[in-house]
């Protein structure tokens, strides 16, 4: 349904409520799923109408749609089955039972036996969950608040709580102006006409008693000059006179919309919430054609379709959910997202930086968050790793090249040399940041770790200031966006500086900008300092947005994401000092919620930030003020000790367990909570190490030169082995010119000294390490399958014997995270039915399968197979969801589509790769372009292909827009190395979802998709054994490498050079007999410096580095700035060869 029709649904629904067409409306309400009434809903649990409670909720959701509606629907049916026992009704109980609370049981059996065990009892009391359980009325009120957390937080009904803000009887009003329109365009109008009819379109009749033409089929209508303002009709009209102003812009967002069918801001407004075929929609104009008589309202069939489409073509997200929901919350539990504790807020302070100068601006690091770039009044910029206090970084403004500059610029910097800081920001991946100032000027960085900062671009960007920079990615191409006191918004090639695209349209300063993307429409936010938002799509056709900010203030906006969903919140000050902080509601273009508790005569601007979806910040009277998302009032504010300015600058860590605030002393204050301070004692006592933040990848010889041509470019091939390589990884890029220039070349004899100094630090002892064998009660058959689950709180592997095992960490006192490690043993789960997760292994021997497995996102559910059957198992209950696809062909590898769960690529043992829809149980395609087994697949986000590697030594590219076949490249097999016929070949991509891993038994290797370059290889040395497996740190800093020895190999991933090994006797008891050593390895999702390892006996180890290191050894020093692009002999201490 267009937007126009569902807002002309709201206006049904105004024009029912006021008549009093009760049922009615909330009849509708229903039906069309676009408001849900809380209020509505409240009165009927409150009476315990529960059949019209389920009724009215079966518009918006169903039982199985997700978590949050399967709680909705279970607290509701355990109310009703409760009462029901407390009436003594046990009939009536039996029957809601079985026809309401059997469902749940296929997710929990063991839940659904305890409330049958209910129907035992005399009292349901005298289970001790249920003993608080008060009188009706009482349970039912705690139940409604316990219902509106989760509809609240239940992503179905986002959007979905608030009614549009409308003026009275506005239906009324739109058909009176339509009356006076068509009462204009008559040829003899009466004074005071006798309208009776709607059905047809209204005329004054003719002196000759002949009928005017129809106004809207008149072809002179387009003639018709604009009325200064239409006559009100008299009291004949069917309706009161209604005002003479009219809103100058359409609903919600979008003032000015296109009349061409461009891809503009899909579906209303801006679009942000389009649904998924966004093109579809903007084929129908905004604004009705001239020669159509009547608005072509879209039916509500595709989007009662797409409301009705879940993520997954089973319940989703289960676990979790029905294990611990038995208890009515008497005691103050809390279920949801949308509550808070104050405890989870940063406010303990920590660490205090001397800057020596104001801070304008701060940004923490996007991986290694201990790292805080700040910028200052004078154009200082500086990098602290704020664990030690340490200023690792330092760099004052300065011209590259004065003569460059424009004659404007010149002169200013003539006149006043001096220049402040107003954005520093850091690229997605860490590797870049950008910083803009005060006059005319842009300058790009690279950091390469430690002191490395790299210039790399500097841009004059805007005629006076530059007010706001922000890194976005149109075109899968990382773009540097800029807006400044010139009015206008630019775009930027971070590669080569070369401007993209200039927005004009405002009439003021530009004073911030805010790019975000929904589905695959990228945007930019822009608002200027006459309070005016507009938005722009990368199409040079104008803004799609104007609109006012609240109190026409100076506004930033900023988008909050907690990796499901994304929120708009916008704060500013206007020249009155009044300062307001608003959640926008998206689709609509109106303020959702304005939260309280801001100064109405704030100095300067007020500075704001946001954390996930959980907490709003903003520095404001001397402190920080907090906000629960979800509750407009003021949650708590801290003064830090005091020493605050008036309007602090704030900037919280990407996990929010850190928060940076500017002091008045021109220094800054860390703020950390119970999780920032563990991260910070981590890092305590011990040198940074720079090699965690050198991104992983090779980048190409650029083709320009920056900053001036006194630069070196640095340029590497896999044919020049003795070329050095800069090392900075781009996400997003698919330019072959990539510009990396080091203005700090080192020299040789310095460089030489550092790598004489440097050792190769070797684990030999397990009093050098922290290692944990997990217990097993289970058999013990050797490891095939490891993974980490995406929260880090448990382990699963997949033995040989076509069995699972899961390892779960509890919360506790020696483990207050839960999360996985070696100073608290986990419990081998399962659940109490005792049943195993077993895969199916038809007639075929488990022992000669290729096993394989893919965890979802949400760790609720795991697809595997065994050389049998695949299997689709519930993470908490251990159950067989489904199977499929048995043999033959059997599958050998398996992969999750990142943007869609539903869709599942089959690696197979006769070397092809299906394509497989679980909703609708068919294949969608079959790529075929190996000559052996599949063995491993790979997705990438960025470049929306999926990889493939097989047993043929081969990798693959496919194009998952249209499945073709992009590339495909073989291995370099070292010469003299022999081949096992059954060796495997790995792939995984890198944090960029650029640079791939490639693994196999005689190498290590990165390549870059699309193409498949190999930028460098590294092949041990023989006497370790071929390579039994490797991966990435969940940073992608680091690669572990295991070997049939049993050694453990710790490679830079910037440089495939070694740092650490770790020999057998680090981790295994000597046993001569008995010849073990890992076959798999998994890195830890959240720590960078854990891995855990699956073994030939059935073990599985999880290793750390001991505390006072906390890591794995230093990285080689890199001569000349880089390290060689192939290694050979690495496993050893041997030097690179070639």
């Amino acid at each position: 349904m267009s937007s126009l029709s569902r807002e002309l649904v709201f206006l049904i629904l105004q024009f029912l409520d006021e008549e009093k067409y009760k049922d009615t409306v909330h009849k509708l309400e229903q039906e069309s799923a676009y408001f849900f009434n809380l209020r509505y809903f409240e009165d009927m649990v409150t009476n315990g109408e529960w059949d019209e409670v389920e009724k009215y909720l079966s518009g918006f959701t169903k039982v199985d749609d997700n978590r949050y509606s399967m709680k909705i629907f279970f607290e509701i049916r355990k109310q009703k089955y409760l009462e029901a026992l407390d009436k003594r009704d046990r009939a009536k109980a039996v029957e809601i039972l079985v026809k309401d609370l059997k469902v749940f049981s296929a997710f929990n059996e063991d839940l659904f036996k305890e409330i049958t065990h209910l129907l035992t009892l005399e009292n349901f009391r005298e289970n001790e969950q249920l003993s608080k359980y008060g009188d009706t009325k009482s349970a039912r009120g705690i139940m409604l608040a316990e219902l509106k957390k989760l509809i609240e937080a239940n992503p179905l009904f986002r959007d979905k709580l608030q009614f549009p803000t409308l003026k009275n009887s506005r239906l009324r009003t739109l058909i009176n102006q339509s009356l006076n329109w068509q009462h204009q365009l008559c040829k003899n109008p009466r004074s005071n006409p006798d309208i009776k009819t709607l059905f047809v379109d209204h005329s004054c009749g003719q002196p000759n008693g002949a009928r005017a033409p129809s106004p809207v089929t008149n072809p002179l209508m387009g003639a018709v000059p604009k009325a200064g303002g239409f006559p009100t009709l008299g009291a004949h009209g069917p309706f009161q006179p209604t005002p003479a102003a009219l809103p100058t812009s359409l609903a919600g967002w979008m003032a000015n919309p296109t009349p061409v069918p461009h891809l503009a801001v899909p579906a209303g407004p801006m679009g942000l919430t389009a649904p998924n075929n966004a093109a579809a929609i903007l084929k129908r104009p905004r604004t009705p054609p001239t020669n159509n008589p009547a608005l072509d309202y879209q039916s509500a069939d595709s989007e009662h379709v797409l409301k009705r489409s879940r993520p997954f073509g089973m319940p989703d997200e289960v676990n979790n959910l029905l294990g611990n929901i038995l208890p009515v919350p008497y005691a103050g539990q809390s279920h949801g997202q949308s509550s808070y504790s104050p405890d989870d807020l940063p406010k303990t302070v920590v660490m205090t930086l001397s800057q020596g100068s104001a801070v304008k601006s701060m940004d923490f690091h996007p991986v290694q968050q201990i790292l805080l770039l700040v910028g200052t009044n004078i154009g200082d910029i500086m990098v602290w790793e704020v664990g030690s206090g340490e200023k690792i970084a330092h760099r004052t403004f300065k011209v590259r090249d004065l003569s460059a500059c424009s004659m404007p610029l010149q002169a200013s910097l003539a006149n006043d040399y001096t220049i402040s800081v107003n954005r520093v920001m850091w690229s997605p991946d860490g590797t870049l940041f950008g910083v803009a100032y005060s006059k005319h000027i842009v300058h790009i960085f690279s950091y390469h770790g430690s002191d490395d900062l790299r210039d790399r671009l500097e841009i004059e960007a805007h005629v006076g200031s530059v007010n706001d920079l922000a890194f976005s990615y149109p075109n899968k191409q990382l773009c540097v966006v800029t807006c400044g006191e010139d009015r206008v918004i630019k775009v930027w090639d971070a590669a080569t500086g070369a401007k993209q695209y200039a927005f004009e349209g405002h009439e003021a300063p530009v004073y911030s900008i805010c790019p975000h993307h929904k589905e695959n429409i990228q945007f930019i936010f822009s608002t200027a300092t006459d309070g005016k938002i507009k938005a722009w799509l990368y199409d040079n056709m104008g803004s799609r947005v104007d609109y006012n900010a609240p109190g026409q203030s100076s506004t930033k906006m900023a988008y909050s994401a907690d990796g499901i969903s994304y929120r708009l919140f916008s704060c500013g000050t206007n020249k009155e000092g009044e300062s307001y902080l608003v959640e926008w509601n998206e689709s609509e273009g109106t303020v959702k919620r304005t939260y309280f508790g801001l100064g109405k005569r704030s100095v300067g601007v007020v500075q704001f930030d946001t954390t996930k979806n959980r907490f709003l910040a903003a520095g404001d009277d001397f402190v920080v003020k907090f906000w629960d998302m979800d509750n407009v009032n003021l949650l708590t504010s801290i003064s830090a000790d005091g020493g605050l300015p008036p309007s602090p600058c704030i900037r919280f860590n990407k996990e929010g367990t850190m928060l940076a605030v500017s002091t008045d002393d021109n220094g800054v204050k860390i703020l950390a909570n119970s999780d920032g301070i563990r991260l910070l004692r981590t890092v305590e006592n011990r040198s940074f190490d720079a090699s965690r933040v050198a991104p992983a990848a090779l980048v190409k010889a650029p083709n320009i030169g920056a900053f001036g041509s006194n630069n070196a470019t640095i340029g590497t091939t896999i044919s020049d082995r003795a070329a050095p390589a800069a090392v900075a990884a781009m996400v997003g890029m698919n330019s072959d010119s990539r510009t990396v220039v080091d203005l700090k070349p080192r020299i040789a004899d310095e460089s030489l000294e550092k790598s004489r100094m440097w050792k190769l630090t070797e684990i030999n002892e397990p009093s050098q390490c922290r290692s944990l064998r997990l217990s097993d009660s289970l058999t013990a058959m050797r490891v095939s399958r490891l993974i980490y689950t995406n929260s880090g709180v448990a382990i699963l592997a997949l033995a040989s014997n076509a069995v699972h095992k899961l390892w779960k960490w509890q919360r506790n006192d020696r483990n207050l995270t839960g999360k996985a490690t070696t100073s608290v043993p986990p419990q081998l789960w399962q659940p109490s039915s005792g049943i195993l997760m077993t895969n199916d292994i038809s007639d075929t021997n488990p022992e000669d399968a290729v096993p394989c497995f893919a965890l979802s996102k949400n760790d609720s559910y795991v697809m595997s197979a065994s050389g049998g059957k695949i299997s689709l198992f519930n993470m908490m209950t251990f159950k067989t969801m489904t199977t499929f696809m048995p043999p033959p062909p059997a599958a050998t590898f398996l992969a999750f589509h990142p943007q869609d769960n539903n869709i599942i690529a089959i690696g197979m043992d006769d070397s092809s790769i299906q394509i497989y829809n679980v909703r609708v149980d068919e294949v969608k395609t079959k790529l075929k372009g190996h000559q052996k087994r599949i063995t491993g697949l790979a997705f990438s986000n960025t470049l929306n292909v999926l990889v493939s590697s097989g047993a043929d030594s081969q990798l693959c590219v496919w194009s998952t827009d249209g499945w073709e076949k992009q590339a495909s490249k073989f291995l370099q097999i070292p010469s003299g190395r022999a081949v096992s016929p059954h060796a495997e070949t790995r792939v995984q991509f890198h944090l960029d979802q650029i640079h791939l891993l490639a693994v196999h038994e005689t190498q290590i290797a990165i390549y870059e998709a699309p193409k498949l370059e190999c930028l460098k290889q590294w092949v041990p040395r023989e006497a370790s054994g071929p390579i039994t497996h490797a991966t990435y740190s969940c940073d992608s800093q680091s690669i572990y490498v295991s070997f049939e020895d049993g050694t453990v190999g710790v490679l830079t991933a910037s440089t495939l050079r070694l740092r650490c090994r770790i020999s057998p006797a680090a981790y295994l008891p000597p046993n001569p007999s008995l010849r073990v050593f890992p076959l798999v390895i998994a890195a830890h999702p959240s720590d960078p410096n854990q891995f855990a390892l699956g073994l030939t006996d059935g073990g599985v180890h999880i290793i750390e580095p001991l505390e006072s290191e906390g890591k794995w050894g230093t990285s080689p020093p890199v001569e000349n700035g880089a390290g060689p692009s192939t290694t050979a002999g690495a496993a050893g201490a041997e030097p690179p060869q070639r």
